[in-house]
C-alpha cells in the first residue's frame, strides 16, 4: 500500500482545522450577576439552550455598572458576547454607544400566537436590549436581632436607637437615595424631582451622615445575604430573590421589609464589538421565550417581563412553595413601592458617582481625623 505523501498529510490537516475552529467557536459568553440568580439562569436558559444548540455557555461576574463595561471595552479585546444589565444600566450604556442594535424580530410570538410586542412589558423592547425580568432592592433583616419589636419601615433603617445594629448597603448609588429621602417621609412621587436639584441630593447624603458608622458596604448580591445571614449585620439592602433563596432554600431567619422596595427591571444586551452577535440574539430570543421565563420564575422571585410567562408561574420547582406572594410585583407589595425611573437613572450616571464618591471621601477624611 502507498504511504501518503508528506503534502497529502499536510493537506489533510488543513481540512480538520476549519472544523476545530467552528467547535471552539461555538461558545457564548454571557456576564451576569452569579448566586441563586445565576442558578436559575442555567437551569431555565443556559441548559436548555446549550442542548438544543450544541452552544456553550459559560459565565463571568458582572455587578453592575457602567464602568466594568467602559473598562471591558476598552481593552480592545471584547470576550462578552450578553450582558444581562439593570435597565437602567444598559440604556445609558446604549446612549453611550456601548451595546449593539437589537432587532425585534428576535423574539418569539407568546404560545397563543400574540406577537412580543403586546405580550411584553411597556418599555420592554428597545433598540439595544431587551428587558426580561422585574426585580426589586428591599431592605430586610435579621430575625434574631429584633426578638421583640419588628422593623417594618424604610424609616426603620435609619432608626439606630429603636433598632441597632450594623446596616448593609450595595457601594453604589443606587437605591440609598430613594431610601434616604423616604425615610425623611418625602412623597414617592417627588423623589426624582427632588433627586435631581442639589438640595434633594444634600438632604439624602445628610441623611445617610446619621448612620455612616453603621454602615457595612457590599458589592456582590450574594455578600449582602451572608452579612445578614451571618449575623454581622442586623439590617441590609439586596436583590428580593437573593433574600428570597436564602428564605425558603436555606431556611435562614430573616424576614423583607416590603416598603419601599425598589422596582426594576434587567435586561439582556450584546456589548459592542463582540464578533459572535448573531449567536448572542440567537440566545436571547431563546431566554425570553414564554416558557423559559416562566421556568426561572418558578425558581427564584423575579417575574418574568411578559404577561404569557406570568401566567404559568406557579410553585417553587424544589421546595413546592407558592411564587406569586413572594413577587416584587404581588399587589400587597406594591402600596409603597416606588418604581425606579430608567430615564433619570441613565441620565444622572455621572452625577450620581461624583457626588457618592466625595461623600465616602469627606467620611474617610473624617474618620481618619476621628483617630487621631
Amino acid at each position: 500500500m502507498k504511504r501518503p505523501s508528506k503534502w497529502t498529510w499536510l493537506k489533510g490537516v488543513v481540512l480538520v482545522l476549519p472544523g476545530l475552529l467552528a467547535a471552539e467557536d461555538r461558545v457564548l459568553t454571557v456576564a451576569t450577576w452569579g448566586g441563586a440568580y445565576e442558578e436559575s439562569q442555567r437551569a431555565a436558559y443556559f441548559e436548555p439552550f446549550t442542548e438544543q444548540t450544541g452552544i456553550e455557555v459559560r459565565t463571568v461576574v458582572y455587578n453592575g455598572g457602567l464602568q466594568v463595561l467602559r473598562d471591558h471595552l476598552a481593552s480592545g479585546e471584547v470576550e462578552w458576547d450578553v450582558i444581562d444589565m439593570i435597565q437602567s444600566d444598559a440604556s445609558a450604556a446604549c446612549d453611550e454607544g456601548l451595546l449593539e442594535p437589537i432587532s425585534p424580530a428576535i423574539l418569539a410570538p407568546a404560545p397563543d400566537g400574540t406577537p412580543p410586542e403586546e405580550d411584553f412589558m411597556a418599555g420592554a423592547i428597545d433598540p439595544c436590549f431587551i428587558t426580561q425580568i422585574v426585580f426589586s432592592t428591599v431592605i430586610a433583616y435579621d430575625d434574631r436581632a429584633f426578638p421583640g419589636v419588628k422593623p417594618r419601615t424604610v424609616a426603620d433603617f435609619f432608626d439606630l436607637e429603636t433598632f441597632p445594629g450594623k446596616r448593609a448597603l450595595r457601594r453604589a448609588p443606587v437605591g440609598m437615595l430613594e431610601w434616604a429621602l423616604l425615610s425623611l417621609s418625602v412623597p414617592r412621587e417627588q423623589l426624582y424631582d427632588l433627586l435631581s436639584t442639589r438640595r434633594g441630593l444634600e438632604l439624602a447624603f445628610r441623611r445617610l451622615d446619621e448612620i455612616r458608622d453603621e454602615i457595612v458596604w457590599w458589592t456582590g448580591g450574594d455578600e449582602s445575604v451572608e452579612l445578614l445571614t451571618s449575623g454581622k449585620v442586623a439590617m441590609a439592602t439586596g436583590y428580593n430573590g437573593r433574600f428570597f433563596d436564602a428564605q425558603v432554600r436555606e431556611g435562614a431567619p430573616i424576614s423583607v421589609i416590603w416598603d419601599g422596595q425598589l422596582i426594576g427591571f434587567n435586561s439582556w444586551a450584546i456589548p459592542k464589538g463582540t464578533d459572535q452577535v448573531a449567536m448572542a440574539e440567537q440566545f436571547i430570543g431563546f431566554a425570553t421565550r414564554t416558557e423559559n421565563l416562566a421556568a426561572q420564575a418558578n425558581r427564584i422571585s423575579y417575574g418574568p417581563a411578559r404577561r404569557s410567562a406570568r401566567q404559568r408561574v406557579g410553585l417553587h420547582v424544589e421546595t413546592r412553595v407558592p411564587m406569586l406572594p413572594h413577587m416584587p410585583t404581588a399587589p400587597e407589595h406594591m402600596d409603597n413601592a416606588v418604581i425606579r425611573d430608567h430615564r433619570w437613572y441613565s441620565q444622572t450616571v455621572r452625577l450620581r458617582e461624583e457626588w457618592f464618591h466625595k461623600w465616602l471621601q469627606r467620611n474617610d477624611e473624617a474618620l481618619s481625623s476621628d483617630s487621631r
